[in-house]
Order: C-alpha cells, then sequence, then structure tokens
C-alpha cells in the first residue's frame, strides 16, 4: 500500500488552509495510507491553533518565520522522507479537490520513470482574472493550468490553456515540460535523486527549476487531465503586478535562464539585464543587482 503524503505551506491563511484540508476528507484513498502536513511558515492570525483544533489527525509543523514556498516544501518533504513517504503531494493551501484526483495522479506512476505528474488545475468559481468575460454556467470551469509551455527564446514560462473554458481540448495524458507547484505529485526516488526545491529561488519558479532538473535525471513530467482541482488564486503573495511578484519573477528568471537556457537565450538574458538596470523599474533594478552579487532566497522587495 503506498504512502502519500499531502504538504500545504501556510503563512496566515487559515481560512483558505482549512477550506483546502475539508476538501481532503472526501478523497478516495481506497488503497492508499495517506497522511496530510502542514507547514505552518510563522503564521500571526491563529492557524495554527484552529488547524490543530478542527484536523487533529493533521502533522503540523510550526517554523518560526516566513521560510517561502521553497523553504516551507522543502520542510514538509524532509518530514514525510523521514516519516516513509512514498509519494509526496504538494498542494497549494488556496485549493479543493476532485474526489478522484488523488487516484488519478497515483495511476500516472504505472508508466516507466514518471516522476512528477501534475493535475489540470481550474480557477475557482468567481476567482478568475476575467471573470465578466464568462457567463453564470462556464465559472468553475475556467481553466488555470492544463499542462506547462516554455519559450525558450525569451525565458518564460507560462499555463496551457490558461482563462480557457474546458471543453476537454486538453482531455489527453502527456508529457509536460514542467508541472506547477500548485498541484505536483512527486515520487520520493525524485527526491532521492535530484534533492529538494532550490530554496535560492524562495517564490516563483522553482517549480520549473524542480521539473527541468527531474527530467535531466531521467525522469519524465506529466500532465493528468483526469485529476482535478480548484485554484482560489488567493494571491498571498501579491499576484501578478505587485512588487513582490515583479522582483522574485525578475531575478529568478536569471536564475533559471542562465541555469537551463540555450547559449543564444543566455545572451538574451544578459542584455535584458543590462536594460533593465539602465532603464527599468526600481525594483527590476533591484533584482538584476541581487542576482549579479548572488543576493538569493529571501530579499526585501518594496521598492
Amino acid at each position: 500500500m503506498p504512502h502519500v503524503f499531502i504538504l500545504i505551506v501556510n503563512w496566515n491563511g487559515k481560512d483558505d488552509t482549512i477550506h483546502c484540508l475539508s476538501s481532503l476528507k472526501s478523497l478516495n484513498t481506497k488503497g492508499i495510507k495517506l497522511s496530510i502536513i502542514v507547514v505552518d511558515n510563522g503564521s500571526s492570525d491563529g492557524s495554527i491553533e484552529i488547524i490543530k483544533k478542527k484536523f487533529p489527525s493533521v502533522i503540523v509543523y510550526e517554523a518560526q518565520e516566513n521560510l517561502g514556498f521553497t523553504g516551507g516544501n522543502n520542510v514538509g518533504i524532509s518530514l514525510a522522507i523521514q516519516k516513509g513517504a512514498d509519494y509526496v503531494w504538494l498542494l497549494n493551501n488556496d485549493t479543493f479537490v476532485d474526489k478522484e484526483s488523488l487516484q488519478a495522479l497515483l495511476g500516472a506512476f504505472v508508466g516507466e520513470r514518471v516522476g512528477i505528474a501534475g493535475s489540470k488545475i481550474y480557477f475557482a468559481a468567481g476567482r478568475e482574472y476575467y471573470k465578466e468575460k464568462y457567463n453564470a454556467s462556464e465559472l468553475g470551469k475556467v481553466l488555470w493550468y492544463a499542462g506547462g509551455l516554455i519559450d525558450w527564446n525569451n525565458m518564460y514560462a507560462s499555463h496551457r490553456g490558461v482563462d480557457e473554458v474546458d471543453a476537454g481540448q486538453y482531455n489527453n495524458v502527456g508529457e509536460t515540460p514542467f508541472v506547477t507547484g500548485c498541484s505536483m505529485f512527486i515520487k520520493s526516488s525524485v527526491f532521492h535523486a535530484i534533492g529538494k526545491f532550490d530554496d535560492r529561488y524562495y517564490l516563483y519558479l522553482e517549480d520549473l527549476d524542480f521539473c527541468l532538473r527531474a527530467q535531466k535525471a531521467g525522469f519524465r513530467t506529466v500532465y493528468i487531465p483526469s485529476s482535478k482541482i480548484w485554484h482560489v488564486n488567493a494571491g498571498s503573495s501579491g499576484g501578478p503586478g505587485s512588487k513582490l511578484h515583479e522582483y522574485y519573477l525578475t531575478r529568478n528568471r536569471f536564475l533559471v535562464g542562465l541555469r537551463f537556457a540555450p547559449i543564444r537565450t543566455k545572451f538574451a538574458l544578459l542584455r535584458e539585464g543590462i536594460r533593465f538596470f539602465f532603464q527599468g523599474t526600481p525594483t527590476q533594478k533591484k533584482a538584476v543587482m541581487d542576482f549579479v552579487f548572488g543576493k538569493l532566497g529571501s530579499q526585501p522587495y518594496d521598492v
């Protein structure tokens, strides 16, 4: 019987986390031993107390500071592996799941060398970026992620199908360049082969880096459309357009690009960095300077 650990990182998001944990009660766990870990990143909203009270079987790890997405997950991954995990399912705290989503993900691992599997992810109804463009019957059926895309010429990673209404156009199981960390199901042998998340990223593109490292080690990354989850898109990290988003995405594009991109793209990134330094926003300039001087991981970004 495979032992699956679901891992959720929480930072001052008790309402979303409670909703997520409640949805996990509906999971079909036939033939599966299931454990749940919540890593709390130093919350000050009473998250720990209420999670322990409502979900006494959940393992709660109390960090004393905000370790970020990478650090929080790395702590939880270490704990899961220590407790004998065969698989670790990373879930954003602002998600809720279909009852068959776990079984669908686990079924992906009959394939040879499958190391990472990802779900089809919808916006939660009413949380779409452009909700005014959809009719009422389409809400909750708008895609947030249906596989990954990488533009290697410009070093951008994006979600296939985002903002499209699901009409079955992405219902084929298949290889994907990366699986989003919003719902990432990982075989424990991947961690033994390549380690955990690179904590230099702290936030954004760490999932892309992890998948690329896994692929280099010979593992397959696959998209499983029959595993369905919904993303509230709560934006605890500020979301697109925020200074936090701009800073980490700018800095980490250089980190992942200079590590994995073709040589032509690496030169293009260096030219872009020079342009950002002289003509970019204050946040972009700080991101470039921090990358150049190796100021990675968690850094102040409010500029």
